[in-house]
């Protein structure tokens, strides 16, 4: 994924927003790296083609918003999702 496909910080919504339903298998990706114990440094360098080492605190900064919409999308955001697929 280019560094210039998303956001620094995923737009912060109750409802399931466009930039969700884009980035789902973004938020799936960081999602299982965190279930598998993955650095975050190493997950940012992959996922999102930044490198943690030149400006560390953004860096970071994009893993936790995006790990946080994406724990959002698992516990509210998925029913959204479901219900818009069946239409």
């Amino acid at each position: 994924m280019s560094n210039d496909k998303f956001l620094d910080k995923p737009p912060e919504s109750a409802a399931l927003t466009e930039y969700d339903r884009a980035h789902a298998t973004l938020y799936m990706r960081l999602l299982d790296a965190a279930a598998d114990g993955a650095d975050w440094r190493e997950v940012v360098s992959i996922v999102f083609e930044i490198d943690p080492e030149e400006n560390p605190s953004r860096a970071h900064e994009i893993h936790e918003a995006h790990l946080a919409r994406a724990r959002w999308m698992t516990e509210h955001g998925y029913r959204q999702l479901l219900r818009g697929a069946s239409h």
